[in-house]
């Protein structure tokens, strides 16, 4: 049977949900002084998000292989379509918060369900499909500090990004369910026969939990980039609010750049090795922006960020399963855990340590970050030279 139509649906997914990741950071200015929401507040907002995305997480990868995946893939596309569309109405931020963590509880395990799928798809090369899946997710990061602008140049409310969003999520759900419908036997269940997974049993080997502390990293430095920019640049820098949403596009654009080229680079790297060459790039990117105030050091330092984690989700991943491919979805799952931790820490912190001395201070959270990440993928190349 035909991969293509499965293959549509994830790719299509992934990009609304890299549109849908970033937003928050674009929109957050806009929404606190609508919703009246002090830093603390932002801070928080994000953490429920991320508790949302690791309760997401672990759900999807102990029980996914129990369902038909695009069938309910397309549940999860149609409910986080209305959970966007109830979001989009509320007049406080009280209300706001219960439904971000339904909205980032979804989002995860849809995630957890792109990656089982693709990667047993296309077995024969997992990481090169991985990385073309996560870079429609970043081309979605990439596009979306686009057509915001524009659409702010027609219509000046956060609410209006946020609709279109769940609409499209509506049209893919339906085509995931279409989809289900023609072709059941690769919309379905694992090969495991649909047994429960343990997170536990694969823990306990050591390679498998530095994944997890270089997720944690990782979900720091890039989360708490693409939410905290915007915010930092305005803030901090004194960037109107549309300068410094184009800043983030270049870290967007280099996620994309490396989304879509660190495959090739694997035919002359190890994948030990392009993982320490792109926490470097992580490493140097963010202490560039943190010290930086013109717009063309920033421009920079963004880019080499992007180009930094851009490809390392999908090259950890797939170096994961690669070594346990029968427990994919709880691979994928302790990826999304650890980057949302980070994703919850860097939130979090952040936002309370700007309410006590300014966002410009809390910004060097995401340096710091950074070396955490680079510390971790080093013991976890040493660990995988010995696996």
């Amino acid at each position: 049977m035909s991969r293509l139509h499965p293959t549509a649906v994830i790719f299509s997914g992934f990009f609304l949900l890299g549109n849908l990741i970033i937003l928050w950071g674009m929109l957050l200015p806009d929404m606190a002084k609508a919703l009246n929401m002090a830093p603390a507040i932002s801070g928080v907002f994000f953490s429920l998000m991320s508790i949302g995305t690791i309760v997401g997480a672990i759900i999807g990868g102990k029980y996914v292989q129990k369902f038909h995946f695009l069938r309910l893939f397309a549940f999860l596309a149609i409910t986080e379509s209305i959970l966007l569309s109830l979001l989009s109405v509320v007049g406080n931020w009280q209300v706001l918060l219960p439904l971000i963590v339904l909205v980032g509880l979804t989002y995860s395990v849809m995630f957890t369900i792109g990656h089982t799928l693709i990667a047993r798809l296309f077995a024969n090369k997992r990481a090169a499909m991985m990385g073309l899946m996560d870079f429609m997710f970043s081309l979605g990061t990439l596009t979306a500090p686009l057509w915001v602008v524009m659409l702010y140049w027609v219509l000046d409310d956060w609410r209006w990004p946020i609709r279109i969003i769940a609409l499209c999520l509506l049209f893919v759900g339906l085509y995931s369910w279409q989809v289900a419908r023609m072709q059941p036997v690769l919309a379905g269940r694992s090969p495991s026969g649909g047994k429960s997974l343990s997170y536990i049993t694969v823990l306990r080997q050591p390679i498998f939990l530095l994944l997890l502390l270089v997720m944690v990293g990782y979900g720091a430095a890039e989360w708490g980039q693409g939410n905290w920019f915007v915010s930092y640049a305005v803030d901090g820098l004194g960037y109107q609010a549309e300068n410094a949403r184009l800043l983030l596009a270049w870290f967007t654009g280099g996620m994309v750049l490396s989304r879509l080229g660190f495959a090739l680079l694997l035919r002359w790297l190890s994948s030990a090795q392009l993982m320490l060459l792109l926490g470097a790039f992580t490493v140097v990117g963010a202490f560039v922006v943190k010290l930086s105030a013109g717009s063309e050091l920033l421009a920079l330092g963004n880019l080499l960020l992007g180009l930094g984690v851009g490809g390392l989700f999908p090259l950890m991943l797939s170096t994961a399963m690669d070594l346990d491919s029968d427990n994919g979805p709880v691979l994928s799952g302790i990826a999304s855990i650890g980057s949302s931790i980070g994703f919850q820490f860097a939130g979090l912190l952040t936002g309370v340590w700007a309410q006590q001395a300014g966002i410009a201070q809390a910004f060097w959270l995401i340096p710091l970050a950074s070396i955490w990440l680079f510390g971790c993928l080093w013991l976890f190349q040493r660990r995988l030279g010995r696996a």
